[in-house]
């Protein structure tokens, strides 16, 4: 079994760096230079991590491998984008952030911390939704596995360029 815990301010430093490094693996390449800087200095800075640990809206959750290494985070809050006009936004809360270490891919991790955000979820609200790039077709499927439905289209801004991503959402 693949132990969560929940991050401390300790943690900041780190889970804003492996945030940085796997959005920039993994997208990266489809970005000008100067658009994936410009949104990464914003994005998700130690400082910002580090009050989202500590108040009362968020909650960051991790996993850590044997030698101690982080494998993976999710990040559970409130709604904070603009949904449909169609999807309620009342009694919800938003997935923000799910990242798996390469080598952690398929070995329970995503699992391990998916079942940790869904339960953090159903304490709080009816209903759960994120938002997943558009061709990023992995995710997608795995977040279906969940019972998740596309329930409609939100623009993603980095730096200049914009992106498509669904929203998904999970009735709780």
């Amino acid at each position: 079994m693949t132990a969560v815990q929940l991050a401390t301010s300790a943690d900041a430093e780190a889970i804003a760096a492996f945030a940085e490094a796997s959005f920039t693996d993994t997208f990266g390449h489809l970005y000008d230079p100067a658009d994936l800087a410009a949104f990464l200095a914003d994005w998700n800075p130690p400082e910002r991590v580090r009050a989202q640990i500590a108040g009362a809206d968020h909650d960051i959750a991790l996993v850590r491998g044997a030698d101690g290494a982080m494998l993976g985070f999710i990040k559970m809050g409130p709604v904070d984008f603009d949904l449909p006009p169609d999807q309620p936004a009342d009694d919800a809360v938003e997935l923000h952030q799910l990242y798996v270490a390469e080598a952690a891919k398929g070995t329970g991790v995503a699992a391990a911390l998916m079942d940790w955000g869904i339960e953090w979820a159903r304490a709080r609200a009816s209903i759960l939704y994120l938002s997943v790039f558009v061709d990023n077709e992995r995710a997608q499927a795995f977040y279906r596995r969940y019972g998740f439905v596309d329930v409609g289209r939100n623009a993603f801004r980095v730096g200049n360029h914009i992106d498509e991503d669904r929203f998904f959402r999970l009735d709780l």
